[in-house]
């Protein structure tokens, strides 16, 4: 078993001095590198999937399988160059690209419009060049589509029908192409074949500068681990080819807890699990070996869910109820999906086949657990809620030394604050057992504790460790706030372009620190 260290840096947070206002795809080689220095072995994105216009959080894309065009480099594409680009954009539009470059937060909006004006000019210059003359290059996009039909056709076919409604989702559309009947989707298709086409250009691109990527940080020993939602948005391209699939009546959500006593209600669609069965779970798998081609390692969201589904009628006076109701239902629904998993993964290609790590956090029953033990799947330790005895006091926190061999141990994740600001929310009890066992002292900044509290994390009995990007650099801010709506969740940016951080003198001593700590815990590679 190799001990790593990692860092979960969402992709839009990423920052260069050459970035469109958010992170790119060709930014993750140079930041991997910088990573590197402190002795971080392995970055952890969000789900890079599409987004609709207006969407701001990562878990309600447009598509479980496309990436999300915001994140091309455009002046990475081949078909256009400097001059393109200022025709695309015009006065204004370079105006605007200065002003999303120096925001502290990602503006959406304005960046998602300058990057579609942008690759909307690259397609017309590639149709025009190389689609009508058979280049070879035209080849290449045709057999891309052609290799990813399963998924692709939906998406483009559902982005040109959604746009030619004003935006508005599936379940508003005429009957014909609500229903996906064989007559409205081939008028479809021909009617708007130019725009389909065009986004397939826009996922061959998108798809290209991944791979590009992934390859130079595999050159760096650097691994890519992704996210894997639970489910998918109502108004998306999986639920619309996948209506019969899905429980559209009701809404997923969790049930109450320590941190909200009327449970959550996500608004997405719960899974209709027994029609998934009769064709063995054919979604979940594609989209494992989607992830797998995408991933060297993925974090199975709410891997509870696969177990047992908390499901509710939306606006209703009903709590919610499990979905299946029965335990012994429950054990065996997700057995066999994580079993499905497994064997999708089994069959990746490569010498090292992508791994699942589950993440098993909230209100968790005991055999799920115990399935993942049985199947040898990791799952997560959040440090300050890993405690025995909760009803004595709040608990007693563990020794993460104590952590089993394959766990994640963390301090934190993208829904809770960085711990240099957790730490104020801690109890005084449990602020006392971790000064006493991680060598704090009260006189102690908020850059100085952080690092005694990874040295503390580094020591961890887990194969892997996660921090925040926000722990490395010793910030605050955080990703995203669970259960609020606003312009703070989500938009999160490195406070300087990664050029100017690595040599900032604050942040070189602090990751050579951080390198040392690394290095003493046996993370090293």
């Amino acid at each position: 078993m190799q001990r790593k260290a990692g860092v979960v840096l969402p992709l839009f947070s990423l920052r260069t001095t050459r970035d469109w206002g958010i992170g790119q795809l060709t930014d993750l080689p140079l930041c991997a590198s910088w990573l590197a220095g402190a002795g971080q072995r392995l970055i952890q994105i969000l789900p890079p999937h599409q987004l609709s216009a207006g969407e701001t959080s990562r878990y309600g894309a447009l598509t479980a399988f496309g990436l999300d065009p915001i994140y091309v480099d455009v002046d990475a594409v081949l078909d256009l160059d400097a001059s393109a680009i200022a025709e695309a954009l015009g006065d204004g539009g370079k105006r605007t690209l200065t002003e999303v470059r120096q925001s502290a937060r990602v503006q959406y909006k304005e960046v998602r419009a300058l990057k579609e004006r942008a690759l909307r000019l690259a397609f017309d210059r590639f149709h025009a060049r190389e689609w009508t003359a058979g280049s070879a290059r035209a080849q290449a996009l045709s057999d891309f589509i052609a290799r990813e039909r399963s998924w692709l056709d939906d998406l483009s076919l559902y982005i040109a029908l959604r746009e030619v409604h004003g935006g508005c989702g599936w379940q508003t559309w005429q009957e014909g192409q609500r229903i996906r009947s064989t007559s409205a989707m081939a008028d479809a298709r021909a009617k708007y074949a130019r725009r389909i086409l065009e986004v397939g250009y826009m996922q061959w691109i998108a798809l290209q500068q991944w791979e590009v990527a992934q390859a130079r940080m595999h050159e760096m020993g650097v691994d890519l681990m992704g996210d894997l939602p639970f489910v998918v948005c109502a108004e998306s391209a999986d639920v619309w080819s996948r209506a019969s699939q899905f429980q559209l009546q009701l809404s997923l959500g969790a049930p109450p807890d320590a941190y909200s006593s009327e449970g959550q209600d996500w608004g997405l669609p719960p899974y209709d699990w027994p029609v998934m069965e009769k064709d063995n779970l054919s979604f979940v798998r594609s989209r494992v070996r989607h992830a797998a081609s995408l991933y060297d390692r993925f974090r199975l969201d709410h891997v509870v869910g696969y177990f047992r589904q908390w499901v509710r009628v939306p606006g209703g006076e009903s709590r919610g109820h499990f979905d299946p109701e029965d335990e012994k239902a429950q054990r065996l629904r997700g057995a066999g999906a994580l079993e499905a998993v497994l064997d999708e993964l089994s069959r990746a290609k490569g010498v090292d086949p992508p791994r699942a790590m589950a993440e098993d956090l909230g209100v968790i029953p005991p055999f799920v657990r115990e399935t993942l033990k049985r199947l040898d799947m990791p799952g997560y330790r959040v440090l300050p809620w890993e405690k025995d005895d909760w009803e004595k006091d709040g608990g007693t926190l563990r020794d993460p030394r104590s952590f089993p061999p394959r766990s994640i141990a963390t301090w934190s994740t993208h829904d809770t604050p960085p711990i240099v600001a957790w730490w104020d929310d801690l109890s005084e009890r449990d602020r006392a057992v971790l000064s006493e066992r991680a060598g704090l002292a009260a006189s102690m900044n908020d850059a100085e504790r952080s690092l005694s509290l990874l040295r503390y994390l580094f020591a961890a009995g887990s194969e892997l460790t996660l921090v925040l990007a926000q722990e490395l650099i010793a910030v605050r801010d955080r990703i995203n706030t669970p259960d609020t709506v606003g312009p703070h969740n989500w938009t999160w940016r490195l406070p300087k372009p990664v050029e100017e951080l690595k040599t900032d003198p604050r942040v070189v001593a602090r990751f050579e620190a951080i390198r040392g700590l690394v290095d003493a815990s046996g993370r090293s590679p």
